[in-house]
């Protein structure tokens, strides 16, 4: 009986660790945002991080193991709110709506948040790789494009490529040139329209 008691006391010491642990990751996440968001991902330091967040570096080391470990949480933060964007339902059966407004989600998603679109998909950060884990929910995503891409007849591998080159185009040249703008991402309607024909063609003459 007295196993059993003590079984019972020790789950929710076990949950409040838990708890409080996630809640002061999920804490220098969000100042790590603050930090990237207002100075650039480049000015991610370890000491400014711990600056904002109120604690010690040498906490920040209790949570994270390096500075890579903090853009890995970062990266997968960010990819699980793309993932969640990317499957949420269309209003639309029409195939080629339904590539637009998955394209248009895509496009609202990067340029609401040039450092997050800059660390998921342009590799600004010197050294570092996602983990599996951190990557998986951005497969996910690209899963969803595929599948909007196959229903307009897209499934030439070379045709993906393309597409991805195009859209990420789109995107850079907005926050590039016209950040706050729409002078690029006015084009998605066009650029679509562009790219399954192109794609018609090449499946014609084959």
């Amino acid at each position: 009986m007295q196993v059993f008691v003590t079984v019972l006391n020790e789950s929710p010491r076990v949950d409040w660790r838990t708890a409080r642990r996630d809640a002061a990751r999920a804490t220098i996440l969000a100042a790590a945002w603050d930090l990237v968001r207002t100075e650039g991902l480049a000015a991610l330091s370890l000491r400014e991080l711990a600056r904002r967040a109120g604690i010690t570096t040498p906490t920040v080391y209790s949570y994270f193991d390096s500075k890579n470990a903090i853009f890995d949480a970062m990266f997968g933060e960010g990819a699980r709110t793309f993932a969640a964007i990317a499957v949420q339902p269309f209003e639309s059966d029409d195939p080629r709506e339904r590539l637009l407004a998955c394209t248009k989600r895509f496009m609202d998603f990067c340029i609401s948040d040039v450092p997050r679109y800059q660390l998921l998909f342009q590799h600004s950060v010197p050294g570092f790789s996602p983990s599996a884990e951190s990557f998986e929910p951005a497969i996910r995503a690209l899963d969803v494009v595929r599948e909007q891409l196959a229903l307009n007849g897209v499934h030439d591998e070379r045709h993906v490529d393309l597409w991805t080159a195009l859209t990420t185009g789109l995107v850079d040249q907005q926050i590039s040139n016209d950040p706050g703008g729409e002078r690029w991402s006015r084009l998605v309607d066009g650029a679509t329209e562009m790219f399954l024909a192109h794609c018609a063609t090449e499946r014609t003459a084959t």
